[in-house]
């Protein structure tokens, strides 16, 4: 990535960056503002042998604030390359085990996505839309011990799709969108994975696909065209398309008791792809719930502390502490999130402190408010 000389000019005479970064309040070390002037100005010095290259959440809020509008992950994502080259590599969160499925799954292998979907609703090999999953199966395989399923979300999403008529393409084939892989540097895994996907895409004659993770969605559609070229089908997050499409069906919600409630935007989801108010709108249509905002959210909203699986701390844990006092704070008895990495991490910083709070997934919480 290349900065013009007004960017640098203006970065060096700032410090907005590191005031906004959630990191920098934890890690004091941490700065955007110098690791750019390190790479700037001294770039024989070794940006991309230090560890604070991974310590970067690439959650955009110090980009939001740049006067310089300078994107700090596309600058962290580029040096992280030439970090792995250097063989200065990332401290893998949960053993490695999701780097490593990832990577196999750049190969042919056999595998069983869909088991979960047999007695959950209605899908097919071939049509309109094609759910991409992502890797909520495995997922529920890693994070079983706390007691959490984030293949309940695909259930909700399969059933509420079914609900309105669509039956969709849900493929064995599919594989990791290849978003962790981008932002740990590994781009030849990134590249292959995108190939065998559009390969499967397009064998299922889909012209819409649907993504119920941010990642999987902002990296299709920022990342893939940028990579493998022109997508030949539409992306659709499934916020968008259920706040858009929901009003247009027969479907209604129940009456509950009233129950409060507070939304987490996911960096993916707003700061870096631009959605803010299509969650919102779906909550807001719920009879008896009222939605009531943390002090930050959208473009402020804080990060859940950790990316792409790696270099969860100390401060990861503190800035996810910090984010559900502040969701607690609110009032609500539920903080509801669009990211299945922001729920299984939410849920397991609260299963060491005493706040009182449930972490749900926005599609789950939709299903159950649904009418039979």
């Amino acid at each position: 990535m290349n900065l013009t000389q007004r960017q640098i000019d203006y970065c060096m005479e700032c410090g907005l960056c590191t005031g906004s970064c959630p990191i920098s309040r934890e890690l004091s070390r941490f700065s955007p503002r110098q690791m750019i002037k390190q790479a700037v100005l001294d770039p024989d010095v070794g940006l991309e042998r230090g560890r604070e290259i991974w310590a970067c959440l690439s959650c955009g809020a110090c980009s939001e604030r740049c006067p310089a509008e300078i994107d700090f992950p596309e600058f962290i994502s580029a040096h992280r390359q030439e970090a792995r080259k250097a063989g200065n590599l990332p401290q893998e969160s949960h053993h490695g085990i999701l780097q490593a499925v990832a990577g196999l799954q750049t190969h042919d292998l056999k595998q069983q996505r869909t088991q979960w979907a047999q007695d959950a609703g209605v899908f097919g090999d071939i049509g309109d839309y094609f759910y991409f999953v992502g890797c909520l199966p495995f997922f529920d395989v890693t994070f079983r011990y706390m007691n959490q399923s984030p293949l309940e979300s695909a259930r909700s999403t399969l059933s509420l799709l079914n609900r309105m008529g669509i039956e969709p393409v849900i493929s064995d084939h599919e594989r990791c969108c290849g978003h962790d892989a981008l932002w740990c540097g590994d781009q030849a895994t990134f590249r292959k994975l995108a190939e065998l996907n559009l390969e499967v895409i397009s064998a299922s004659g889909a012209k819409t696909v649907l993504f119920g993770c941010p990642e999987g969605y902002v990296t299709f559609k920022k990342y893939y065209p940028q990579y493998v070229g022109e997508l030949p089908f539409e992306v659709l997050h499934l916020t968008e398309f259920l706040a858009r499409e929901l009003p247009n069906t027969s479907l209604s919600f129940q009456v509950n008791t009233e129950e409060t409630i507070t939304y987490h935007d996911p960096c993916r989801l707003g700061r870096l792809a631009g959605i803010y108010e299509a969650p919102r709108q779906l909550l807001a249509s719920l009879p008896n719930t009222q939605l009531v905002e943390m002090e930050r959210n959208r473009q402020n909203a804080l990060c859940c502390g950790t990316s792409a699986w790696m270099e969860c701390s100390t401060y990861s844990r503190a800035i996810q502490v910090e984010r559900m006092q502040e969701a607690v704070q609110t009032g609500a008895q539920t903080l509801i999130t669009a990211c299945p990495k922001c729920q299984v991490h939410f849920t397991c910083a609260r299963s060491n402190t005493p706040l009182l709070i449930e972490v749900s997934d926005l599609y789950t919480y939709l299903g159950q408010q649904l009418k039979e």
